[in-house]
């Protein structure tokens, strides 16, 4: 069954998409090198599925349903991939001393990749535990997340997470490798807590690494 997305959580993931799709302009600006594929083509598509989902979310028509679930799923995955083509892009130009990339764009696109991997993960959390853009579960499980306020419902009636609160998880996650608060509990939710784990590793290492030595010279 397909559930409603309010109106301040679709601005909220509005937003966040939008400033993920600005930081993707701002690296294409700096250097178009750390980047797949042709920008000029996937940033007005990007910009443009956001609009078109903000318009037909909450359609309860089947036919508008689907396209709105084909239009998340791949807004999301060109996002995603996108980030971590950045990445290993960035990665490899670290490595490649013959890169003709200085030192400060390799930092400056580390810390763009950081945080649109927040952005993107936060989605993905918000996606799986529902509603999502997609409006729509994607497991058997009545939920991937043991949030707190679930476990002291005396405390919190009627309370259910949001997207804010999955934009901390992700949030929490991308810096200690591990949720401050809310629990993973399906392999869903592990894998991509996992995987947020190991991009941030290696972009806080990147980071840091840039740091010392552009301080250092």
């Amino acid at each position: 069954m397909l559930q409603r997305i309010s109106w301040r959580e679709l601005v909220q993931a509005q937003i966040a998409l939008l400033v993920a799709i600005a930081l993707q302009f701002v690296l294409w600006k700096m250097n178009g090198e750390l980047l797949i594929g042709p920008q000029y083509v996937l940033i007005p598509a990007e910009v443009a599925l956001v609009v078109l989902i903000g318009l037909i979310v909450n359609k309860r028509h089947p036919l508008i349903s689907r396209v709105n679930h084909a239009f998340a799923l791949a807004l999301l995955g060109l996002i995603s991939l996108g980030n971590i083509g950045s990445l290993v892009l960035v990665l490899h130009s670290l490595i490649n001393t013959h890169a003709a990339i200085s030192g400060t764009e390799l930092l400056a696109s580390a810390v763009v990749v950081f945080i649109t991997s927040v952005i993107v993960f936060a989605l993905w959390y918000w996606e799986i535990d529902s509603p999502g853009l997609t409006r729509s579960r994607w497991s058997k499980n009545d939920q991937d997340f043991q949030f707190p306020q679930q476990e002291r419902k005396q405390d919190f009636p009627g309370w259910r997470s949001e997207f804010l609160d999955y934009l901390y998880l992700s949030a929490t996650n991308a810096i200690n490798f591990a949720p401050a608060d809310a629990k993973p509990l399906t392999h869903a939710a592990k894998t991509l807590m996992g995987a947020q784990a190991l991009v941030s590793v290696f972009t806080i290492a990147l980071i840091i690494a840039r740091s010392v030595n552009i301080l250092g010279s």
